[in-house]
């Protein structure tokens, strides 16, 4: 075909020979040996990412999974209405799947540490966008996939498709049997692999590979089917996304009244508390230094009412529990202070030691000795022996005549109450 825009986006440019990626694409959907043991590792690496919430970690984790494999040959199977492979290929993700949760599920359960972290609570709530993630991640891996030059795609794909970390986190919800997690994060795995094997089923399709049956009525079926199982994955996904969707406009709006009511008046909030998901939804404020009437709460709340805000004000005052609640928030945070933190505390502390803190000698000296200018302060260590050193008020100036270097030494000393002065005229 000679139009040039169909050659500009043609896919079969640089396509690999059919029967090859298909025995490359059956050889990748077994997990024996090897396979199995780089599965468990990479399943246990991605725990101890999400555990100690290591971005980089669970990263390398995604890389060297083979996860991908079972799947990709899942929509080669359909595509090519092969059942063989189809059964070959579920077998094997059922194995790995099964694996993976026990790793994980064994490691979160002997593991000391448990807290939830930032990384594992992006994995147990699914929406819409994870379905685009999973389709057009899905989508380039099997257009790479189908290659003779398999080019860089596959890393990436690896990583936007994220297949190990909903898998690590429906395990840490078996360990610490935390159902919602579990079937929060193993919603999303199975959206993942659904959805990567659509869209190496469409991209078959389109390919054109050859067909193992050539009869009407299993082709039907299958299209219903996927047809079918497209609607059961996506209609939660999408209900998902506009629960999220309303949570952020809340939480935007109460975050606006605040700033708004609160903030910007003057008052200081020391504890803020957001609950989306209890009913009635409740937005409960402690201020350092101000409290309200009754009256004023319900002013307050009626406020809400008129910005159609669902939600119940609860000011906290002379609450005790919020005072111990407060206290070991700050008792977290003193601990969790880095090493770095601690290195600059220190460093703030030296530099203090060799400044002179007096901004208003500078202008008395110009005062006393006006023809003394462009004059710095600053404090010096000298060593007077091998082990003891002792701190010197060092003065640098310039001056257009002659000053009097004594009598400058001599205010400086009964001015600064020391005798330890070093004088350096530039």
């Amino acid at each position: 075909m000679n139009n040039p825009i169909y050659n500009f986006i043609n896919l079969h440019d640089g396509e690999q020979d059919k029967q090859v990626v298909l025995e490359n694409v059956t050889l990748n959907t077994s997990f024996r040996g090897s396979n199995l043991w780089i599965l468990a590792c990479a399943i246990l690496i991605a725990s101890v990412g999400l555990n100690v919430n290591s971005t980089a970690v669970i990263i390398g984790a995604m890389l060297i999974s083979p996860l991908m494999g079972p799947i990709v040959g899942a929509g080669f199977a359909l595509g090519t209405y092969n059942f063989a492979l189809l059964k070959k290929s579920m077998k094997n993700l059922l194995i790995a799947t099964v694996v993976s949760l026990l790793v994980s599920c064994v490691y979160f359960y002997i593991s000391p540490f448990k807290d939830v972290q930032s990384e594992l609570l992006a994995r147990t709530a699914p929406n819409i966008y994870d379905v685009l993630i999973a389709f057009f991640g899905g989508l380039v891996g099997v257009i790479a996939f189908t290659r003779v030059e398999k080019g860089n795609p596959i890393p990436g794909v690896a990583i936007a498709t994220a297949l190990m970390p909903p898998l690590c986190t429906a395990g840490y919800g078996l360990a610490t049997f935390n159902f919602s997690f579990f079937f929060g994060a193993f919603y999303l795995y199975t959206i993942n692999c659904f959805f990567i094997c659509i869209a190496t089923f469409l991209l078959v399709k389109y390919l054109k590979y050859p067909s193992a049956i050539v009869d009407d009525k299993y082709r039907k079926r299958i299209r219903y089917g996927i047809t079918a199982l497209i609607m059961v994955m996506i209609v939660p996904s999408c209900y998902l996304a506009y629960t999220l969707w309303n949570q952020k406009k809340f939480n935007k709006t109460v975050e606006e009244f605040i700033s708004n009511e609160f903030t910007s008046r003057g008052y200081t909030v020391i504890y803020k508390k957001i609950n989306y998901h209890s009913r009635p939804k409740e937005i409960e404020l402690a201020f350092l230094n101000r409290k309200l009437s009754p009256k004023e709460i319900s002013t307050y709340n009626k406020l809400l009412a008129e910005k159609e805000v669902d939600a119940k004000l609860n000011i906290r005052q002379d609450d005790t529990d919020l005072k111990s609640e407060i206290l070991n928030e700050v008792n977290k945070r003193n601990a969790s202070l880095s090493e770095k933190d601690l290195t600059i505390n220190s460093l703030r502390q030296e530099l203090d030691r060799y400044k002179v803190t007096d901004q208003s000698l500078v202008k008395e000296m110009s005062i006393l000795f006006p023809e003394v200018r462009d004059v710095t302060l600053g404090k010096v260590e000298k060593h007077i022996a091998t082990d003891s050193a002792k701190i010197s008020l060092l003065v640098l100036y310039q001056s257009g005549s002659k000053a009097d270097t004594a009598k400058l030494r001599k205010w400086l000393t009964e001015r600064m109450q020391t005798k330890d002065l070093i004088l350096v005229k530039n």
